[in-house]
């Protein structure tokens, strides 16, 4: 019976060693590795932008199969952003004027403010004066400032505050009211908590007031009694410009099919792009009404994208001329999409270009370097970290312009690029599930003789 007990034992061991070995090789279920060259030297966080080679080797809709990985082979925390979404990008500051103001009480209001602006010879404001017309027995103290955002021709998302490094710790809560005309105020931010603290060597500072609504003056006014910081400068945090116009363009060729009596036209997208638009390419000079439809899969239900719209093509003396290409109502990235003339085409079968714009992954680094970005991967999936609500946090410490440094997509490894390597990636993976079912057999065939002892009837004696 020791001996039974022994294989039994020795068969539920192995089979708890798979998931393990499963782990082992999660990195090889990727069908591509890139390395990463990093733009800066223990930056701590890296944007990534990707490359058509990314997007020809994602299998997943949401790209979730494309991660990042230490020199260990542990995948790092990441998420995809798309290119106009402002974490993407740092927002824009400016300095604007700001003048001290006599106390008032926050809780009825002060006097009259008085503005006497100076003008140059164009309008502009190059001198301000600024004061309230105290009530009687008015005291007068600091912590009550006035910041002219007039010039501004754009919304201000929130005001940055800079003060003098205090004597002591320092939390004070302000809110912030605005007005187009100096007499009627509103408020635009009920009340923020104002932050400077130090302890050990670390200090932490939180300067930054966001705004709801917008107005060309704004008023800071401390909420209740307490020390105030000694200002120094406000700063604007504007919207980030606008995104890169860099448009990347897939040019395929389908095939003409008829079903029904109508005429259409068949492409297969080779990869995952993110398509936000369509143009169509005819030869000489031609105006055609086009319907565009996609699907995920070859045997789905085709689902309407963009038109009917003319694309047209008109060569002359006086040049060419060619129609804009169609927006998407939303981003695509179905692998399989038809164009539906609305005329005879004739025998021309056109081109269908599809346009998107390069999607940014940001990581965080862990562990030892390099780090590589993987691609292509039936099974692996990427867990979304948490990198928006970790890059704001971050510029609210270390200040609005804060940007990821930028990592760069090298060339793939001799051994990974091209045909070759694919196949040779696809015998690895061979092997591996050779190794695999050995192991899996083993163990059936060991629980197997385990059990059979275990059931035979004792000897005789």
């Amino acid at each position: 019976m020791t001996a039974t007990r022994a294989i039994a034992q020795g068969a539920f061991a192995l089979v708890a060693l798979l998931p393990l070995l499963a782990t082992a090789g999660e990195r090889g279920q990727y069908a591509r590795q890139w390395p990463l060259a990093l733009g800066q030297e223990e930056s701590g966080a890296y944007r990534v932008v990707l490359d058509e080679a990314v997007y020809r080797s994602a299998i997943d809709p949401a790209l979730g199969d494309v991660e990042v990985f230490n020199a260990a082979g542990r995948p790092l925390p990441a998420a995809l952003l798309s290119p106009e979404q402002p974490l993407a990008q740092a927002p824009r500051t400016l300095a604007l004027p700001w003048f001290p103001l006599p106390a008032q009480d926050p809780a009825v209001g002060g006097g009259d403010l008085r503005l006497v602006a100076e003008r140059d010879g164009e309008g502009g404001i190059v001198r301000i004066e600024a004061g309230v017309v105290p009530r009687d027995g008015e005291a007068h103290a600091p912590g009550q400032w006035l910041v002219d955002a007039s010039r501004l021709r754009e919304p201000v998302r929130a005001l940055l505050l800079e003060w003098e490094q205090p004597q002591q710790s320092l939390q004070a809560r302000y809110r912030v009211e605005g007005s187009n005309d100096l007499g009627q105020w509103r408020t635009l931010n009920g009340g923020t908590t104002l932050l400077d603290l130090e302890r050990g060597g670390e200090r932490l500072r939180q300067g930054r007031i966001t705004l709801d609504r917008q107005a060309r003056y704004l008023r800071l006014l401390p909420v209740g009694p307490g020390p105030v910081p000694v200002l120094t400068g406000v700063v604007a945090e504007l919207s980030p410009p606008p995104p890169d116009t860099r448009w990347e363009w897939l040019e395929i060729r389908g095939e003409r099919r008829s079903e029904g009596g109508q005429e259409h036209f068949d492409f297969v997208l080779p990869g995952r792009f993110p398509m936000e638009r369509a143009d169509v390419h005819l030869p000489g000079n031609n105006a055609v009404q086009w319907s565009l439809y996609s699907r995920e899969r070859g045997d789905g239900s085709w689902l309407w994208r963009a038109g009917p719209w003319m694309a047209f093509q008109v060569v002359g003396a006086e040049g060419a001329s060619q129609s804009e290409p169609k927006p998407l109502p939303r981003t695509v990235r179905d692998r399989h999409w038809r164009l539906t003339p609305g005329t005879p085409v004739g025998d021309a079968d056109p081109v269908l270009r599809l346009g998107y714009r390069p999607e940014v992954l940001v990581f965080l680094a862990q562990g030892e370097p390099p780090f590589a970005l993987a691609a292509g991967s039936a099974n692996a999936r990427r867990t979304e970290a948490p990198i928006p609500g970790l890059l704001e946090a971050l510029r609210r410490q270390r200040g609005a312009g804060w940007q990821p440094a930028p990592a760069y997509l090298a060339e793939a490894p001799e051994e990974l690029a091209g045909d070759r390597a694919l196949r040779a990636q696809r015998q690895v993976d061979w092997k591996s599930l050779l190794l695999w079912g050995l192991l899996v057999a083993g163990a059936v065939l060991v629980a197997a003789l385990g059990l059979s002892l275990l059931r035979r009837p004792p000897a005789q004696g």
